[in-house]
């Protein structure tokens, strides 16, 4: 899609899905778009943002307006990133490149996830301030090496995510016939028959520039090929992974260290504890516990216990309303996850920029509105109110 008809025909970060399915094969499109079991998670995310309502402030001069957020020492352009996606390579030719590219060039935090196709040297050189994220095993012969090759990458902030300890229930993975590896037979190649533009754009471009794409960076060694009518991924002693475990990292990772995949506040002041630099308040984008409760409905019950430490947090931020909503209850920063692979899906790194520009347009604007020229200013005043109750006062944003 030209840069002439994104502008025309995507106008929010919603409009990427419609296109994305037009694009991607059946199955693909089904692992991107699903959650787990009822999809209780994946909609609790999205209605907890519109239980808040803005106090807005009047006739005061907004044309100072900074939207630049300082987190984990770097200044970034927004408040907003890209959370770790597995598989983009399937949404795009070298997705993970592209992907991270775009947010390199838009100053936007992006973690690349440890079920990446590109090499991660490569991700590193590419964008060299990307965060990589991690699935680890209670092994600490398993993620000392995988420890060892990421610092070796280049890579300064480490993401552990902990929220998988077994694989989760995911029906509509079944019901769409997406499989990790995918398996190939009859029904995979009528899917991806009806999708030419993918299959030419995508997976014999990839095929024939890169050959058999493969799960790149999950251990310290290559993993599993993306197609095979044999091989299988390895998600054994996940469910091992303790926090002695993590004092262990801590103490071996010279870099910056960040928690994902915690709600409870008890588990944000064990990480403080421990010395992690951050923590992102997430339910995997309800694709792990259907009935986890959202990130949002959290965030002030966890800020009480996480102290200096930024907590940032993911799970259905779709507008800049969004994102101003979690800043004022004391966010540091979100992360954003299915649009930003479907605008990767319609139009490669071109509709992740543009996804990135609607986006920061919408924060600017919403700033203006409430009568804010920064974000701790918006943090730091009564902002907003939860509907149903009268208006609280809003914690004092933590540096």
């Amino acid at each position: 899609m030209s840069p002439e008809r994104l502008a025309l025909q995507i106008l929010c970060l919603n409009d990427f899905e419609a296109a994305a399915r037009a694009r991607l094969p059946r199955p693909i499109f089904g692992y991107v778009q699903g959650a787990v079991e009822d999809n209780l998670s994946f909609r609790m995310n999205a209605d907890a943002f519109r239980q808040y309502a803005f106090i807005t402030r009047t006739l005061t001069d907004v044309s100072g307006r900074d939207t630049r957020r300082h987190l984990l020492g770097k200044t970034y352009a927004s408040p907003f990133g890209i959370c770790p996606m597995g598989l983009l390579g399937l949404s795009c030719f070298e997705g993970d490149l592209n992907m991270v590219g775009a947010a390199r060039d838009a100053d936007v935090p992006c973690i690349i996830s440890g079920a990446s196709m590109i090499p991660m040297e490569e991700i590193a050189r590419h964008a060299p301030h990307t965060w990589f994220q991690a699935y680890v095993k209670g092994n600490p012969e398993s993620y000392r090496p995988m420890l060892a090759r990421i610092d070796a990458a280049g890579f300064r902030t480490l993401v552990i995510t902990v929220d998988i300890p077994v694989s989760a229930n995911r029906e509509n993975n079944v019901r769409t016939g997406f499989t990790t590896p995918l398996r190939p037979g009859l029904r995979l190649c009528m899917d991806v028959a009806t999708r030419p533009r993918w299959l030419f754009g995508t997976l014999l471009r990839t095929l024939a520039k890169r050959g058999m794409p493969y799960f790149e960076n999950s251990f310290a060694q290559r993993g599993a090929p993306i197609f095979s009518r044999t091989a299988s991924r390895d998600f054994g002693e996940r469910d091992t992974l303790a926090w002695s475990h993590l004092a262990d990292m801590r103490e071996r990772w010279k870099g910056r260290l960040v928690l994902k995949g915690v709600l409870a506040p008890d588990d944000v002041d064990a990480a403080r504890r421990l010395g992690m630099d951050g923590v992102i308040l997430s339910n995997h984008g309800g694709r792990q516990l259907d009935g986890a409760v959202s990130p949002l409905h959290m965030l002030r019950d966890c800020l009480g216990r996480a102290g200096a430490m930024p907590l940032m947090l993911d799970g259905g931020v779709r507008r800049g309303s969004d994102v101003l909503k979690a800043v004022a209850l004391g966010a540091r920063c979100v992360f954003i996850g299915r649009p930003f692979n479907f605008a990767l899906a319609t139009a490669g790194r071109a509709g992740v920029a543009h996804a990135i520009d609607l986006l920061k347009r919408e924060i600017d604007r919403d700033l203006a509105m409430l009568g804010a020229n920064d974000l701790d200013q918006l943090a730091c005043r009564a902002s907003l109110c939860h509907l149903g109750r009268a208006p609280e006062p809003v914690p004092p944003m933590l540096a």
